[in-house]
C-alpha cells in the first residue's frame, strides 16, 4: 500500500516510490539554489537593493534568508532558476556567472533531482571593497 504524505502547497516535485510520495517545496528549492551561489568566490550577496536591505536587517536577527534573490519555476521534473547578485569587485563577471551557474545546475541535479532547464544570472551591482574602508575612515576623521 502506498503511503502518500503532502503537506503545504505542493507545486514542487513529486516523485513515487513503491512506499509512498515525496514533496519537495520551492522554498526548499530556492533555498537549496541560494546556498550554491552563495558559495560561489566572488558572490558578495544576493538580491536586488530593497531585498539586500531587508536582507541585512535579517542578518542583524539571526534570521538569514537563504532563498533571497532566488526566484525558481518548478515542475514535476524540471526546474528553471534565476539568480539575482552582487559581484565582489575585481571579479570577472561572465566567469563569476558561469560559476554561479554551474554551482546551481550541480545542487538542483544532485540534491533535489529535477532536471535544470535554465539558470539565469543577474549582476546587478558590484561590491568595492574600497566603499566599507572609506566610512571606517570618514568616521575615524571626525572623532
Amino acid at each position: 500500500m502506498a503511503n502518500d504524505i503532502t503537506t503545504g502547497k505542493q507545486t514542487a516535485q513529486a516523485t513515487g516510490t513503491q512506499s509512498g510520495k515525496t514533496t519537495i517545496e520551492d522554498a526548499v528549492v530556492a533555498k537549496i539554489a541560494g546556498i550554491a551561489a552563495r558559495e560561489v568566490p566572488g558572490v558578495h550577496a544576493l538580491g536586488g537593493g530593497a531585498a539586500r536591505v531587508v536582507g541585512a536587517i535579517r542578518d542583524a536577527l539571526n534570521s538569514t534568508d537563504l532563498a533571497q534573490g532566488i526566484g525558481v519555476e518548478v515542475g514535476e521534473r524540471q526546474v528553471a532558476v534565476d539568480v539575482t547578485l552582487v559581484a565582489e569587485y575585481p571579479v570577472s563577471l561572465q566567469d563569476l556567472a558561469s560559476a554561479v551557474r554551474a554551482a546551481v545546475y550541480t545542487a538542483m541535479q544532485k540534491l533535489v533531482g529535477l532536471e535544470v532547464t535554465e539558470v539565469n544570472v543577474t549582476v546587478n551591482d558590484v561590491h568595492i571593497p574600497s566603499d566599507d574602508e572609506g566610512d571606517d575612515a570618514q568616521e575615524a576623521r571626525v572623532q
